[in-house]
């Protein structure tokens, strides 16, 4: 854990108590600040009354109080700011995340931030797995699941790996990234920022405050982060570097017909062919692969011990995670796939699916993957979005309703078994967010998981 001792005799306000609330009040209060701490949620209250002193921040006497730990998830600006955000606007008090108290709390450590819309958890674990494999000291977290607060304490040769969400890098004000990666934007959190200018403003600011020793890795795939790599090509103060898996770029990597490629030098080279990647399927995981090396090759590792990271990643459980391979049919957890962009990644891997689909849907639902139906052998239906992806669907792609994963497993193992096509994949790729029937993704990925272990026990037929 670390120790925040910036406000020793001071009351600290944190709002939210989630993991990362949580460990915010636990630093605060070793560091000798006075934490007082709530969340909206009564259960939470209660089950944290004892370990923590409460102390309702919306009727709070914000004048003596210099900082608000607000956790990532509670809005300051859009759609309305919570009450308690805007009491303590108003009385001039600071409002900052946990990322921030990290920053201030080990000023001697190096910081790689890593954002995007999508791949930003993949290559946050790819870069630590890189980094650790190297001898270095470092410790992964943010965003990815381990609060930053909670990790250990490093110092001067240490290395934070972070991966930071739009909303956390709202809350970071001070604390400047010697790494920073921004892997692509496409539209996301729009309610939480307003309109898309807002959102690309929030994901910018993984590049505030870089110094001219500072690197800015940026995927060029998109329009939107293309222009932002050119901006920052000319206005610096930090190094760009661009990164493609669609064509060549002078002064970054790229991927060519499978092939990383590095052209930081004068000359282009290839160095690995990404095949051998097993864990890291897809060209959307070939960007990531190729912003993890860009991370790796300024920090000091060399080629050959960055490529050979990359192939022994073991990769994230979540994310095309395969799970299981039964009868000749593979088995792959993509749970986190909340939207259809996410999902569009997998869908591209494979060739013959049959897809589990649904939950809470998002705006614009599947249509957008309308292209890539071809790959699908069969789709299994559940959850809220059941009736808008079977009209979506429509006459093109056979599916079924099956209501819950349970039944929709089983349905597809029986189907994909049965049919016996080659090189088939049975894949949990929602493309919808998983509150109707889940607690979050890891629930409902650990649970198709649970699921195919049984499909291995049952009985053949």
């Amino acid at each position: 854990m670390i120790v925040v001792d910036n406000f020793r005799g001071r009351p600290v306000g944190v709002l939210g108590l989630a993991k990362s609330g949580r460990a915010a009040a636990q630093a605060l209060a070793a560091g000798g600040a006075e934490v007082l701490a709530w969340d909206d949620n009564a259960a939470v209250r209660d089950a944290l009354s004892a370990a923590l002193p409460l102390h309702d921040l919306t009727t709070a006497d914000w004048r003596d109080i210099p900082a608000l730990i607000l956790s990532p998830g509670i809005p300051h600006s859009f759609p309305e700011p919570h009450p308690a955000v805007v009491r303590a606007r108003e009385a001039g008090t600071e409002i900052i995340g946990d990322i921030e108290l990290l920053g201030r709390a080990q000023p001697e450590a190096r910081y790689i931030g890593i954002t995007g819309t999508n791949g930003k958890s993949t290559t946050t674990a790819l870069i630590g797995h890189i980094l650790a494999a190297a001898g270095r000291r470092v410790e992964v977290g943010g965003n990815l699941g381990t609060p930053a607060l909670s990790l250990a304490p490093l110092g001067r040769d240490g290395f934070y790996v972070l991966e930071a969400s739009s909303f956390q890098l709202e809350l970071i004000t001070s604390l400047a990234f010697d790494i920073s990666v921004l892997l692509n934007i496409t539209p996301d959190h729009l309610d939480r920022h307003g309109d898309m200018e807002g959102y690309v403003a929030a994901k910018r600011r993984i590049f505030a405050r870089q110094t001219k020793a500072a690197v800015a890795i940026v995927g060029v795939d998109d329009p939107i982060s293309r222009d932002l790599c050119d901006e920052l090509r000319r206005t610096g103060p930090a190094r760009a570097v661009p990164i493609s898996v669609l064509e060549p770029v002078s002064g970054g990597v790229y991927v060519d017909k499978g092939w990383l490629v590095d052209a930081l030098g004068v000359k282009p080279e290839r160095v690995r062919d990404l095949a051998l990647a097993e864990r890291l399927p897809g060209a959307h995981n070939w960007q990531n692969a190729a912003a993890a090396y860009a991370v790796a090759r300024a920090c000091g590792i060399d080629t050959a011990a960055a490529t050979a990271a990359i192939c022994s990643f073991p990769g994230l459980a979540h994310r095309q995670e395969l799970v299981g391979t039964i009868d000749g049919v593979r088995y792959i957890n993509d749970s986190k796939a909340t939207n259809a962009d996410a999902t569009e990644k997998a869908l591209l891997c494979y060739p013959a699916i049959y897809w589990i689909a649904g939950g809470l849907a998002k705006a614009g639902g599947i249509e957008p993957l309308a292209p890539h139906f071809g790959r699908l052998r069969h789709t299994f239906l559940i959850g809220r979005a059941t009736e808008e992806f079977a009209a979506t669907l429509g006459d093109t792609v056979p599916f079924t309703r099956c209501g819950d994963l349970a039944t929709a497993v089983s349905a597809a193992a029986a189907q994909a078994r049965d049919d016996g096509v080659p090189g088939a994949v049975v894949l949990l790729s929602p493309a919808c967010a998983s509150y109707d029937q889940f607690k979050n993704f890891e629930e409902r990925g650990d649970t198709f998981r649970r699921l195919v272990a049984e499909l291995h026990e049952a009985p053949s037929r």
